[in-house]
């Protein structure tokens, strides 16, 4: 009885929690075409201000007939060298003299934006997007300075980095004509042949406000923050509206059988992908959830059969790695001692026919669901993290609600779900087996 009267109270407590969270948020567009989405929480002096472009590295630079890689993201670093009014290299002291902090990202989708400013520097902030939208200062200089920094970048986190290509050797594989076959940070050689009117016409087509969402969260008054917005934006041109006509890629119908070597590791690793449903189909949130399933923690079921039990690898895990057209399933997993790749790899596969064949137990089912509430919950604790939800939400799901309502899309899966989705999509004729392995000098 007692133990019941615990389960109870902690789904109290937890639907609480959940409930407590809603995210209440405004949204307008100006006549430009930027779409404006307001957020009010006035626990904290603190704002996040927030510009998500819809443009990734899938979006190529150049022309037609020369197409370039790597835009989206050497963008994500010129947009940070001047504007007309701000001098060069004089964009992230100001926020920082202003007891502020920025940062950017690029995935293959799309380029986001963010400063968080204590919230008497909400003009501020809006201003300084609002002139990297209108006024960025796009030279030879600024070219030059920031393809030495994506050069360094590029050799850092992925050239000397162990397993640093293994992303890449999965998509090069996995993806025959969609551009998701391509580096996000680009090829370095496509970058040196690009001309300075290429990157001005790369911004001209996918910088304008109509191919943005503005977010501004926080300690604000929104209908002052509204005024503002319309102050800083209302004037900038509308852009070209981009169109995408990414061919599709045909369905794998036998094992790709693929090696890459990494001059920087001295342990090999097995890697099957699978190309799955993009992020907003429901089957990509219970991959989600088979992930977690499988190496979420010390006591998911590859950790603890591969590592702890049978001491076969040093790390073995799956995860579902989203993209809005085609996701990414991976399954990996690095031999300890004599163990051999086939092994290893024979070993995760029955884990995967057990998922097929079996129901998951009713406990790891509802050790699942718990995480993904908290997860839900963690999601929407910040400031900051409610600010990159909305925008992604509204940008990349068309389906800004989400921020409040995806956890019942979790709540709605079954057991039978997570088995027919596993049956559907994990099969070893629908994908890339990688031997990820060291480089050595016969492989030059």
């Amino acid at each position: 009885m007692k133990k019941r009267l615990l389960c109870l109270a902690s789904l109290v407590f937890f639907g609480f929690l959940v409930n407590a969270q809603k995210v209440e948020f405004e949204e307008f567009d100006l006549d430009n075409g930027l779409h404006v989405i307001l957020h009010q929480d006035n626990t904290a002096p603190v704002i996040t201000v927030s510009v998500m472009y819809d443009v990734g590295g899938k979006d190529l630079g150049g022309k037609p007939e020369a197409p370039r890689t790597g835009f989206a993201h050497f963008f994500e670093h010129l947009l940070f060298e001047g504007t007309k009014n701000i001098g060069k290299g004089e964009y992230s002291k100001i926020i920082s003299a202003n007891g502020g902090n920025n940062n950017a990202n690029t995935s293959l989708d799309r380029t986001y934006y963010y400063e968080v400013f204590p919230s008497n520097n909400l003009e501020l902030a809006l201003w300084l997007e609002s002139e990297r939208m209108l006024h960025p200062v796009i030279d030879q200089v600024g070219v030059d300075t920031q393809n030495e920094v994506v050069k360094e970048e590029k050799r850092l986190r992925y050239d000397n980095s162990p397993y640093g290509q293994f992303l890449f050797a999965v998509s090069e594989n996995l993806f025959k004509v969609h551009p998701y076959k391509n580096k996000n940070i680009g090829e370095m050689e496509d970058l040196d042949a690009s001309t300075l009117e290429e990157f001005q016409n790369y911004f001209k087509k996918w910088y304008g406000p109509n191919n943005a969402v503005l977010v501004v969260a926080g300690d604000i008054d929104s209908n002052d923050a509204k005024a503002l917005v319309k102050t800083y934006f209302k004037d900038i041109p509308r852009g070209m509206d981009p169109v995408r006509n990414f061919p599709k890629e045909e369905p794998i119908t036998e094992t790709i059988d693929a090696k890459f070597y990494d001059p920087n590791i001295q342990i090999p690793a097995i890697i099957t992908a699978y190309r799955v449903p993009g992020f907003k189909e429901r089957d990509a949130y219970v991959l989600n959830m088979v992930s977690a399933y499988l190496s979420d923690g010390k006591s998911s079921k590859l950790y603890k059969k591969l590592v702890d039990d049978k001491k076969m690898a040093l790390q073995a895990g799956a995860i579902n790695i989203p993209q809005m057209d085609y996701s990414i399933y991976a399954v990996y997993g690095l031999p300890l001692g004599e163990t051999s790749l086939e092994t290893l790899l024979a070993e995760i596969d029955e884990e995967i026919v057990k998922m097929q064949t079996e129901l998951i137990s009713e406990r790891d089912f509802q050790k699942l669901q718990n995480k993904f509430e908290n997860r839900f919950v963690n999601s929407n604790s910040s400031v900051e993290g409610i600010a990159n939800s909305l925008a992604r939400y509204y940008m990349l799901y068309d389906d800004i609600n989400l921020i409040n309502n995806e956890i019942d899309i979790y709540r709605s899966i079954t057991r039978q779900d997570i088995q027919d989705v596993v049956k559907k999509y994990l099969n070893p004729n629908q994908r890339v087996e990688l031997e990820y392995l060291p480089k050595e000098k016969s492989n030059n």
